[in-house]
């Protein structure tokens, strides 16, 4: 690693997603900032990440009980599946923006509203938000550091990104869309607004991205105008599939959108067809009510 990250540190997650045709490899990152005695964690992973988190802390030469804060960018199963056996462990405080303080105290809610598949096994169980956070906020770390919380919903209502100062690190959570891969976002707008947010901060040394690989420099800034050019695609597809195919039911839509962006037929799945929905035009205001 080089200077900005020497005391950030990245920690790659692998599971699986069970889907009607099989299990898929997946993988989320949660990130370690080591400050003075105490450490941050930023996300918590899927259940039984704890095992994974607390061994990369032994590797650097701390304890688990050194984590005082955990923040979480946002309330779904790969980011607080492991936040409760972490708290529970360590004792650390645990910060959410309130938008996402529901589903990470009522995981079961979370469930019913948003049936991630094989939910129960990514999710230890729900934990209590302990310190609410806010755009512009800032949270000190010692030693002339601090992260900054930036609101950027879209993947998530309450999803947030955080600035790591005085380093320009941003951790983006999942603001930032993959291209080529399953598009999972509840409101389209809000995440082109959010990226073109990040996209505006000058002199990023590092984005740290959940579903991605860690980006130096100009690299960041192509990887967030290449989520934006992927949001804008899959908007057109859907736009263009919907007219071509009036009246069709989500799923079905879903599949149609899927196999015209050239994704696996393995990506036609509920969280896609949520974000499907969000996308249809106004006129087609029937689809939004229907839930998958």
């Amino acid at each position: 690693m080089t200077a900005p990250l020497s005391r950030v540190y990245p920690i790659k997650i692998p599971f699986s997603l069970l889907t009607p045709l099989g299990p898929v490899q997946r993988f989320v990152f949660s990130f370690l900032i080591a400050t003075g005695k105490s450490l941050v964690l930023i996300d918590a992973g899927v259940s039984g990440s704890e095992e994974r988190i607390f061994r990369k802390i032994q590797e650097i030469g701390r304890k688990p009980e050194a984590i005082r804060l955990l923040i979480l960018t946002h309330s779904h199963p790969d980011h607080i599946g492991g936040a409760r056996s972490i708290q529970e462990a360590t004792g650390c405080m645990v910060a959410a923006h309130p938008f996402e303080q529901r589903w990470i105290e009522d995981t079961q809610c979370q469930e019913r509203e948003r049936p991630v598949p094989g939910f129960s096994g990514l999710v230890g169980g729900p934990v209590t938000v302990t310190r609410l956070i806010h755009d512009g906020e800032l949270i000190g770390l010692g030693e002339g550091r601090a992260l900054e919380v930036l609101h950027t919903p879209g993947h998530s209502a309450g999803s947030i990104s955080l600035l790591l100062h005085p380093e320009m690190v941003v951790f983006s959570g999942d603001t930032i869309p993959v291209p080529d891969t399953v598009p999972i976002y509840d409101d389209p707008k809000e995440t082109l607004l959010s990226i073109q947010r990040l996209m505006n901060i000058d002199q990023v040394s590092y984005l740290l991205p959940s579903w991605d690989e860690p980006h130096e420099g100009k690299e960041a800034y192509r990887v967030m105008q290449e989520g934006y050019a992927w949001v804008e695609r899959v908007s057109k597809a859907v736009r263009d599939m919907s007219e071509a195919y009036p009246g069709i039911e989500p799923l079905r839509l879903t599949q149609i959108v899927v196999k015209e962006l050239g994704l696996p037929p393995d990506a036609a799945n509920p969280m896609v067809t949520r974000t499907i929905i969000g996308l249809l035009p106004e006129g087609l205001k029937d689809f939004r009510k229907i839930r998958s």
